[in-house]
């Protein structure tokens, strides 16, 4: 039961930072126990790796929805580029479903 500190970050989720204190089970020096307590909690005003990745996917994702729709408007006569950027977004799409899980599983594993 030794001690860390934690960052808490606007989207719920968290991280261990830096060590605290150790608890007086391990007696070897540098070790610790390997059961971790929280000792101070930081809170952040900003949201976590993956949702600010997800985030960015999402911006991605729309600029490209809006450029097709454009090409679209405008003739269609960009038709290898319509194909690529419609492949793009369903890249984006498998993207942003992957973060999303990892992020969900990351939250289940935790609560659970």
């Amino acid at each position: 039961m030794c001690f860390y500190n934690q960052k808490k970050f606007i989207c719920d989720d968290w991280c261990w930072t830096t060590f605290a204190h150790r608890c007086n089970y391990e007696y070897r020096t540098g070790e610790t126990c390997g059961i971790r307590l929280v000792n101070l909690t930081e809170y952040e005003k900003t949201k976590c790796r993956l949702c600010e990745k997800i985030e960015t996917k999402y911006r991605r994702r729309s600029a490209e929805v809006e450029r097709l729709t454009r090409w679209r408007q405008e003739g269609g006569t960009l038709v290898a580029s319509m194909d690529r950027s419609q492949k793009l977004i369903m890249e984006l799409e498998k993207e942003i479903r992957q973060l999303q899980r990892e992020r969900d599983d990351r939250k289940n594993t935790l609560n659970g």
